[in-house]
């Protein structure tokens, strides 16, 4: 799979209250990197926790689940577009089928 903005996820890495999560980040690229899904069954048979919320917006658990990564995955097109990363507190303020791509 191509990561779309993954400068996004080494610009989160950065950050003093993200750096906890940059193992596991920097994990999860490698490993969606060398994933080929075809569908939502497909990611769920590697990623079990992952939340799938709607045909292509997916929520994965970081790090032990302190922290959320949400995506956009185009199966067809092979692409995972990075929508939002935070904090499990952070997360539970936010609407995640609503919110959008931040640049």
């Amino acid at each position: 799979m191509r990561i779309i903005k993954e400068q996004t996820i080494k610009r989160y890495i950065k950050k003093a209250k993200y750096k906890p999560a940059g193992k596991s980040l920097t994990a999860w690229v490698y490993e969606v990197r060398y994933s080929d899904w075809s569908n939502s069954n497909d990611l769920k048979a590697k990623y079990r926790n992952a939340s799938i919320l709607s045909s292509k917006r997916v929520v994965f658990n970081i790090k032990g689940n302190d922290y959320r990564l949400i995506v956009d995955v185009e199966y067809k097109l092979k692409c995972v577009f990075i929508v939002w990363f935070g904090t499990h507190e952070e997360y539970d303020k936010i609407d995640a089928l609503k919110i959008r791509y931040e640049n």
